[in-house]
């Protein structure tokens, strides 16, 4: 059965190549359709550049709100042209205002119902006169802000360099606004190169890891994260007691990983937890159980037990948690206690009567296994299997089913995302049709948050457009993708190249789902099977975006974009690269020059390009590490 599956799934991929078989190149991003802000009775807020409204803050405003005043009238100016005075509530005439939340007067128009906004939600009220915004918490106020003047007034924030203020002397709301907003995710996190605090905020994210961020209503922030257990049981330990170290299937010992079942390891992890959040400066309240990253987990006869009883290595993990937790919760009411599911421990138990204590939250890495250019409920190939099968076959949604379990043993659950490809980070990666899916499961299942980790630090293909796809999603995952995608293309690349970028993106989106699975950590089947005539075809639309009438500014980042497909038929030996060619050295070399010229000084997240002189052009681009 299995020959005939693998001779059907060749075939096939043989068919889509060749263009037997056409591929479907409408591709549908996800989301509800997006609609602009009803106008049934606008209400000016300026005119003509004028405005008799004032912003009216609570008396006493604390950091969060006095942001969200500073910014509500510094970007009315940077719009209209006319500064909205800001008032504290006692000094207010009850006339013309937008009223922020805390104010009495905006409690009594609008309340706010804490249960249908979470922390971070707002609503949004207008009678006429007067609009109101009004959160659960000032950081809610805040977001409240921020989605007035992006979605009604039209502020965007591309990236932490790239804003768009649109001039406009009349700026408009329903007068009968009446809207309520809640995030899909309570916890989101998403870093991109160059961010800081404010950019967080823009972007409605509310995880910084370290930085406490209070003037915009502050953040989640950890006494200790990711690696952990090497600073709450440390390698020096080892000397003298090995038993608090891994098992190695030899028998021998190693600090690649801590036995989590060993009783006398708790007391030690515990002591060094109380250490360092009694030393912390930040008012961190989470606290994190994270291993080392290799798969030397412990083989010793207590832990295999556990992993036998019930059914998965995380057992351990679990029980270790919630013990962990147990000893410092009555001194530390208010913590959140998270540990990794990853690696070996990315599998829920099998037995669901193991469950989390409520105060411990799994953070769910089994993203990082997953085929990217299927949604993850249709899909369950899973990375490092090097199967025909797996590769290009069908499979069960496995890793979608291990989150539903995940969901029924912890109250609370937190993903932890990749979504580059690390092996090939300059090359297309096949995920944008399948995010706005996959992240609208997770927050069906009842998800709680949402933790993204590559969009700093790693130089990727479109990773600026994938960092604000992500944004978007993290707040709303209903929200219109193509609407939010086509809005960034065309001012980040120019109107008149986006559409050929767009077309670009489709395509390979289509021809990568058609052909093959594409993983986090892959580089030969990333960016998809193409006929000569498809690659033709994509050369054309790279030399039509290039040549488009768009800023110079723009013509860089389009230049930047297009190394992506260059450094993919580098790879494959085509056309210039091709391996017979005479001129190969040289068009690798060029590729290099350009490469540095753009700003991209790594092909893959584990190593920088080395220099220039230390480079040999023989060699494929993928080798340049």
């Amino acid at each position: 059965m299995n020959y005939v599956k693998a001779v059907l799934s060749l075939l096939q991929i043989i068919f889509y190549v060749i263009g037997v078989i056409p591929v479907d190149t409408q591709i549908s991003y996800g989301g509800t359709p997006y609609t602009p802000p009803q106008m049934t009775a606008p209400m000016s807020i300026t005119q003509n550049g004028a405005s008799d409204f004032v912003i009216v803050t609570p008396e006493n405003a604390d950091a969060c709100l006095q942001t969200a005043a500073a910014e509500l009238q510094d970007y009315i100016e940077k719009l209209s042209g006319a500064v909205l005075p800001v008032t504290e509530e006692p000094a207010y005439d009850g006339g013309r205002a937008i009223l922020l939340g805390g104010c009495a007067r905006a409690a009594q128009l609008a309340p706010v119902d804490p249960e249908a906004t979470g922390a971070d939600g707002f609503r949004l009220f207008s009678d006429g006169s007067r609009l109101v915004i009004s959160g659960a918490s000032s950081r809610g106020t805040l977001y409240g802000v921020y989605t007035l003047l992006e979605e009604y007034f039209g502020v965007r924030w591309f990236t932490p360099t790239i804003e768009v203020v649109p001039r406009n002397g009349t700026l408009q709301v329903d007068g009968a606004l009446d809207r309520t907003v809640a995030p899909s995710f309570a916890v989101r996190r998403n870093d991109c190169p160059g961010t800081n605090d404010a950019y967080r905020a823009r972007t409605k994210m509310n995880v910084s890891f370290w930085n406490e961020m209070p003037e915009y209503g502050g953040a989640l922030t950890y006494v200790l994260w990711d690696v952990t257990l090497d600073t709450l049981v440390p390698d020096a330990l080892f000397e003298q007691h090995p038993d608090y170290f891994a098992q190695l299937p030899d028998g021998t010992r190693s600090t690649d990983h801590v036995c989590l079942s060993n009783p006398a390891v708790l007391p030690v992890a515990v002591a060094n937890a109380r250490q360092a959040i009694r030393s912390c400066e930040r008012n961190a309240t989470y606290i994190h159980i994270g291993q080392k990253d290799n798969s030397n987990y412990c083989r010793c006869e207590r832990c295999t037990a556990l992993y036998e009883q019930y059914g998965s290595v995380s057992a351990p993990t679990i029980l270790f948690t919630n013990a962990f937790a147990d000893a410092l919760d009555e001194e530390f009411p208010d913590f959140t206690f998270t540990f990794y599911a990853y690696g070996e421990t990315d599998r829920p138990p099998k037995d669901l009567s193991l469950r989390c204590s409520a105060n411990v939250a799994p953070v769910l890495c089994g993203l990082h296994k997953a085929c990217r250019s299927h949604p993850l409920t249709a899909c369950g190939a899973q990375d490092g299997d090097e199967s025909f099968l797996n590769l290009f076959g069908e499979n069960e949604p496995e890793i979608a089913k291990d989150f539903a379990d995940w969901v029924r043993v912890a109250d609370t659950t937190y993903i932890y995302d990749y979504t580059i490809n690390f092996l090939n980070s300059a090359q297309f990666f096949s995920n944008l049709e399948t995010m706005q899916p996959t992240m609208e499961y997770m927050h069906d299942l009842g998800i709680t948050g949402y933790i993204y980790n590559c969009g700093d630090g790693h130089e990727a293909a479109f990773n600026e457009l994938r960092n604000y796809l992500l944004h978007k999603l993290q707040w709303d995952v209903h929200c219109d993708v193509a609407y939010h995608m086509t809005d960034f293309l065309n001012h980040y690349y120019g109107e008149a190249a986006a559409p050929y970028i767009k077309e670009i993106l489709d395509f390979q989106t289509a021809q990568i789902k058609a052909t093959a699975h594409a993983f986090d950590f892959d580089w030969h089947y990333q960016s998809g099977f193409y006929s000569p005539r498809n690659i033709l075809r994509l050369d054309a639309l790279w030399r039509k975006a290039l040549s488009a009438d768009i800023t110079e500014e723009q013509r860089f980042r389009v230049e930047t974009a297009s190394l992506s497909w260059e450094y993919f038929k580098a790879n494959q030996f085509i056309g210039k690269y091709f391996f017979l060619n005479p001129g190969r050295l040289q068009a690798n070399e060029a590729l290099y020059d350009a490469f540095k010229a753009h700003g991209i000084h790594r092909v893959s997240a584990f190593g920088l390009i080395p220099e220039k002189d230390d480079v040999d052009f023989m060699l494929r681009p993928f080798n340049w590490k």
